[in-house]
């Protein structure tokens, strides 16, 4: 007989929908940020089986009607621990670890004694972009003048990244991931360098119609040892969907898919979910809210998303056994509605459903303190040591 509550976790991480004002914003100049509010007011969303779960009780949306007085879920809006606003920060703190000292940012392009040394490690070609801007605008500026004249585009955005762009037949993928590897040990030699992430953004086309691929892989440093690696540790198989392998540099991680669209990350949680088995945490990002809608500003597609997450949500907990658990959560906001094109500081939504849930109300408190609340629950779960911040919702969901 199977020890714990739930066979198995899934950990759904809708990347950067923020629901609305969290305490923080104005510390970060994000005030009147809200994600899943702005993308509601296109008119188009319809998201009705998440407000069977009851995101609706949570989030101001829309047209939403009156709140679910029997939800299927839990919910809760829930503020990340964490002073920042941004992925990997966010995921860290799901799995208990808080982010105190946030890495630099280079709003104003990097120092020139860092793109040297960058060059350097690029067979010496030469740098160019060097400032903060959206990836898809540098690339329209600056693709085809890479392929021209044999240089590397490199470039940051507000968050705490350096970008390094290359033509994946022209430069070749191999080359692209060995200078992101190369950038990653460069940043990480010094404090004053030492980004979050590094990240390899490989385009294709030809003439100016250039368009980003899901080749793309980012460089963190090895983070500190947290909840996912107890889980490993302990014998619970851990999997990773999406962007994190990435996220976590592939530590506490027994099998990983990497990064792929939204749709098909979900299809690949949904065929697990149907699967027999037991004892799995299964963390799935998805990257595209954030990547392609959110930093682009496309509150459009960011509905059309939400609507298809929606779908395939539906299907993901038609899939689920009795004992299983599923968790919906986010990282941080980016509202696409909102002034300029980085992350919004925002509160975060959190939906906690099984189908061993009998009672009616499922009460929470609202709001819930750190991200970690939610690695909590999976560690009283899988009876291994809770992070030391966060909260203990465990014994509530009933």
């Amino acid at each position: 007989m199977n020890q714990y509550k739930f066979k198995r976790i899934f950990l759904i991480v809708t990347d950067s929908l923020g629901i609305g004002d969290d305490g923080h914003q104005k510390q970060f100049n994000d005030v009147g940020a809200n994600t899943l509010y702005s993308v509601s007011k296109t008119g188009e969303l319809k998201i009705p089986f998440w407000k069977k779960l009851g995101i609706g009780n949570i989030a101001k949306i829309e047209n939403c009607g009156k709140k679910n007085k029997e939800p299927l879920a839990y919910v809760s809006r829930i503020i990340a621990k964490s002073k920042t606003k941004d992925t990997l920060s966010g995921h860290l703190e799901m799995m208990g670890i808080e982010t105190i000292n946030p890495n630099p940012n280079f709003e104003n392009g990097f120092p020139d004694e860092l793109i040297k040394e960058l060059e350097k490690a690029f067979d010496n070609r030469k740098i160019i972009g060097n400032k903060s801007i959206s990836g898809t605008v540098i690339l329209s500026e600056l693709g085809q003048k890479s392929i021209d004249e044999n240089k590397i585009i490199v470039y940051t955005s507000p968050d705490s990244t350096l970008q390094i762009c290359g033509h994946e037949e022209k430069l070749g993928l191999e080359n692209l991931y060995r200078y992101a590897k190369a950038a990653r040990k460069i940043c990480s030699s010094k404090p004053k360098w030492n980004v979050a992430r590094v990240i390899a953004r490989p385009y294709i086309g030809e003439n100016g119609n250039f368009t980003r691929t899901f080749n793309r892989h980012d460089y963190a440093n090895i983070p500190p040892k947290s909840i996912l690696d107890r889980l490993q540790k302990s014998g619970v198989e851990t999997i990773g969907i999406g962007k994190i392998g990435d996220i976590f540099v592939n530590q506490g991680l027994d099998k990983i898919y990497g990064p792929d669209s939204d749709e098909n990350n979900m299809d690949i949680a949904i065929d697990i979910a149907t699967q027999p088995t037991e004892n799995q945490f299964i963390f799935v990002n998805l990257v595209e809210f954030d990547s392609s809608y959110g930093h682009r500003r496309d509150v459009v597609g960011y509905c059309q998303n939400l609507n298809n997450f929606d779908i395939k949500l539906a299907k993901l907990v038609n899939a689920l056994k009795e004992d299983d658990l599923l968790i919906i959560s986010s990282d941080h906001g980016n509202d696409p509605c909102f002034r300029g094109t980085n992350h919004t500081r925002e509160a975060l939504p959190l939906t906690i459903f099984s189908k061993k849930f009998t009672s009616k109300t499922k009460d929470l408190k609202n709001p819930l303190e750190s991200l970690a609340t939610i690695g909590n629950l999976i560690a009283r779960n899988f009876k291994i040591k809770p992070a030391e911040i966060g909260e203990d919702i465990f014994d509530f969901l009933k």
